[in-house]
């Protein structure tokens, strides 16, 4: 749904191709009360689901150049590109290229004080654990596998987990030196993740 004083325009729908299950969306706002002025939101669905209008604020503001205030100066072209493994880009009128870590629309953020999250129960495929993040040199990342009821899965508490630093679109996660996950594949997990100065923007199950 909108909310009060906008307008939503070309909502330019399409699977992400990272994630084909999962739907984007980048519609030009319009709020007619504010003169002729548009800018560039971000929105997710899944499937035939509503769409999830979790960002309020745009993705993509009209900037310092006068012209990108004027009617109709801010709408997306179809489509997120990929350009090489750690970046993609889509398009906007008038012909502008805006480029983006590859999974980077959002992330998980904390700073100098730890932050922790905590999923929901879900069953995986796959033999190892695959995080898009990144850290500073003094920040970092652990994961716990826990099991239904949240309790630490032995060898895979938050203490086993070898901690993460650095900046990688596929960065392993280990727990006692080995990635492996293979006992646990389609059972129920939960994650937990503490993080330190680091971003999160995506993880997942591979082979």
């Amino acid at each position: 749904p909108n909310f009060p004083g906008e307008h939503l325009y070309t909502s330019l729908t399409h699977p992400y191709f990272r994630a084909p299950h999962i739907y984007i969306a980048m519609p030009t706002r319009f709020h007619p009360d504010r003169g002729e002025s548009t800018d560039i939101m971000f929105m997710t669905a899944r499937g035939s689901s509503r769409y999830d209008r979790t960002f309020r604020e745009p993705l993509i503001r009209p900037g310092l150049d006068p012209a990108r205030w004027g009617n109709r100066s801010n709408y997306a072209a179809l489509n997120v590109v990929p350009m090489s493994d750690t970046e993609m880009s889509f398009y906007t009128t008038p012909f502008r290229r805006w480029s983006f870590r590859t999974d980077g629309f959002a992330a998980l953020h904390a700073g100098a004080d730890a932050g922790e999250w905590v999923s929901h129960r879900l069953r995986f495929k796959g033999q190892r654990l695959s995080l898009n993040c990144g850290t500073s040199a003094g920040g970092s990342i652990q994961v716990e596998l826990q099991d239904a009821d949240g309790q630490p899965i032995p060898g895979f508490a938050l203490t086993d987990c070898q901690r993460i630093v650095g900046d990688a679109i596929d960065m392993p996660v280990t727990w006692r030196g080995s990635a492996d996950l293979p006992s646990l594949a389609g059972k129920v997990v939960k994650l937990r993740m503490v993080l330190q100065e680091a971003d999160l923007f995506a993880l997942q199950f591979v082979a």
